[in-house]
């Protein structure tokens, strides 16, 4: 990493077994001084490919996503005061970084947490309305001031304000191919589904559906979506139709199918689950 052109904020990835995505992604932040790679033990070249590149590298054991992040957070000392926290298979482009060098100078002292949107791409096209865009996402965060819950699609949360940035972070799930997508997918399914078990014991919130911050209005309506009938093909029928995927060609009708697959795993271990805490037959 080139010392002497400091962004102004740390950068912290989290990883296992990310060789064919690391290098590209430590790339889009070669200008930062300081980024952490939090290995969860990778066997491939990660660690290598992190340490070539000039980064520091801190190992765990992954559990759960909320405590790796959370770890990391709370045990690794960064840099700069604030933290942008990315994923192996996701780049930063140069109108973001100079955005977020911007706003960390001259963010308010109650500011903790800048958001972003996200543009998801597959078949070498951005999913711009299949994807259920714009998907914001708190990334830039003052250290000290955050905390991670729920242990899948975690939850980011903060004691100070939350401010959005213009730019887009661009992400890349399929770089290892469907069969790894669907891998990942079917690890994530069974994790969502402990968790939607717990969560929809407890009663639903309702104001959250009309609430003016785009997060909190995602959970409610998540919330909503996973008490009605027929789920998976009203996630289609939602991306596909409501928000116009087929406008984005073959690549949007192969993903609209893909979220219907994993909303339907989902649905079919949470009924597993279901039937185990009663005793009945699976």
């Amino acid at each position: 990493m080139n010392a002497t052109n400091s962004t102004g904020f740390s950068v912290l990835i989290l990883t296992r077994n990310e060789e064919a995505n690391l290098s590209d992604c430590l790339k889009s932040v070669d200008r930062c001084n300081d980024v952490v790679v939090f290995d969860s033990f990778s066997t491939d070249r990660t660690v290598e490919i992190a340490k070539a590149a000039g980064a520091r590298v801190v190992q765990r054991r992954f559990d759960n996503y909320a405590n790796q992040r959370n770890h990391a957070l709370r045990d690794v000392k960064f840099t700069h005061p604030w933290i942008y926290l990315m994923d192996a298979d996701e780049r930063v482009p140069e109108d973001l970084r100079d955005e977020m060098l911007a706003a960390v100078r001259n963010a308010p002292d109650d500011v903790a947490v800048f958001r972003l949107r996200r543009k998801d791409m597959f078949m070498g096209r951005w999913l711009r309305r299949s994807s259920g865009y714009p998907t914001w996402a708190s990334r830039l965060v003052r250290v000290g001031r955050v905390w991670v819950e729920r242990e899948i699609n975690e939850e980011l949360h903060t004691d100070g304000k939350v401010a959005k940035l213009k730019g887009h972070f661009i992400h890349h799930p399929f770089n290892k191919g469907i069969a790894f997508w669907l891998e990942r997918h079917n690890r994530y399914s069974t994790m969502e589904a402990e968790a939607l078990v717990k969560e929809t014991r407890m009663p639903m919130r309702w104001s959250g559906i009309c609430n003016r911050d785009p997060v909190v209005r995602r959970k409610a309506l998540k919330q909503l979506a996973y008490r009605l009938p027929c789920r998976p093909a009203l996630v289609f029928c939602y991306l596909y139709f409501v928000r116009m995927g087929f406008l984005d060609g073959e690549p949007g009708w192969h993903y609209c199918h893909l979220r219907a697959i994993y909303e339907y795993m989902i649905d079919l271990k949470v009924q597993e689950l279901r039937r185990r805490t009663r005793n009945l037959p699976v």
